[in-house]
């Protein structure tokens, strides 16, 4: 009996890390953002790893895909349980973390193909360091399937294939798209909430400052205000949080006046998204006014996408020699709709018709 749940064990966690690992190595920047998100001010205040948050994004995707397939090949038994078990430790840590203090709503586990809740990511963790303690502590049974070269083999192949996966995704685009911009599906469409959906639940909170400290009061507790206490702020707590459509903060603003409606009924569009200006590809950016020119001569309505500050997109238009405009969006939207800085998207009526890295302009059918 021993034995069968030590190889239960051994195949479980070796498959779930791999397939973890791999859905986030099709996704290398995307789980960049969610390592950024962890190291910023609000969760664990370590902005100095911002900078390096992709190299740790690919370090710890190839090896989870790594150490799983090292567990179910049986290689280096000692070393993979020990690793295993000190990643595990630390991924609890931080979705206990993450759910207790409500500070990061995903925690990424399986990219955007499977969104859990805080303490579901918590709950899939201590599921898998039970696994990992009965690996860790019956290391005996875990036996080499494989002879030493073989084994070696299937290592270094797997690195390998790993690191050129990272190669392409990073220069190209995911492999697949697992988000809500993915190729085929409706923008408008997208922002819709069904009339039957579920309705958040909020609660105003009022904030006065009572004897030098601030205060939270609910609508229910403002008799009990002290009369010398002064108002500072009214926010509101959201106390279960409704249905939240899959594409939400997609604007294209201009000078105080709401662009989207004009874009998305157009039957040929053509957007140049890039998130930062100021850190966009130079030469993905010097492609784009010619681009822009092919595409205005074929009847497409053109605009550029952008979270960057007016100064900056003048200052960009003007490094380029850009002549069209840029419409505001939120920086996170941006990421969402796609991972190169710049990219290409081409809209028909709303619908996303063709999705491109700014390396692969020759592939864009106009």
């Amino acid at each position: 009996m021993k034995n069968i749940i030590t190889q239960f064990s051994r195949i479980f966690v070796g498959i779930l890390f791999i397939i973890s690992g791999l859905i986030k190595l099709n996704d290398p920047l995307g789980f960049s953002y969610k390592l950024a998100e962890y190291f910023s001010e609000p969760v664990f205040n370590m902005p100095f790893f911002v900078p390096f948050s992709l190299a740790i994004a690919l370090i710890l995707v190839i090896l989870e895909v790594v150490l799983g397939i090292m567990l179910l090949i049986g290689f280096k038994t000692k070393f993979t349980v020990w690793s295993l078990l000190i990643l595990i430790v630390m991924f609890t840590f931080l979705t206990f973390y993450s759910a207790y203090f409500n500070v990061v709503k995903d925690c990424g586990c399986f990219g955007d193909a499977l969104k859990l809740t805080p303490w579901e990511s918590f709950t899939k963790d201590i599921v898998l360091l039970f696994f990992i303690l009965i690996l860790y502590f019956n290391q005996n049974l875990i036996n080499p399937l494989f002879k030493n070269n073989i084994q070696n083999i299937i290592i270094y192949a797997s690195i390998v294939l790993c690191s050129l996966m990272g190669v392409v995704v990073l220069n190209h685009l995911p492999l697949i798209d697992f988000r809500p911009f993915k190729l085929g599906n409706n923008i408008p469409e997208g922002m819709q909430i069904p009339d039957d959906a579920e309705k958040s639940v909020v609660e105003m909170v009022f904030i006065y400052k009572v004897a030098g400290i601030n205060k939270e009061f609910t609508e229910n507790e403002l008799a009990n205000i002290p009369e010398d206490a002064v108002f500072v702020d009214r926010k509101d707590k959201v106390i279960t949080e409704g249905y939240v459509p899959p594409i939400h903060d997609f604007t294209m603003e201009k000078d105080d006046t709401d662009y989207t409606a004009e874009f998305m009924d157009a039957p040929k569009v053509l957007l140049i998204v890039a998130y930062d200006l100021v850190n966009a590809d130079k030469d993905g950016l010097a492609k784009m006014e010619k681009l822009y020119l092919q595409a205005k001569a074929k009847g497409y309505k053109v605009g550029g996408m952008t979270a960057s500050t007016p100064e900056q997109i003048a200052a960009v238009k003007k490094e380029f020699a850009l002549t069209f405009d840029f419409y505001f969006c939120d920086a996170i939207t941006l990421k969402t709709i796609e991972r190169a800085n710049p990219s290409i998207i081409i809209l028909e009526k709303g619908t996303i018709m063709q999705k491109l890295h700014h390396n692969d302009l020759k592939a864009l059918k106009l």
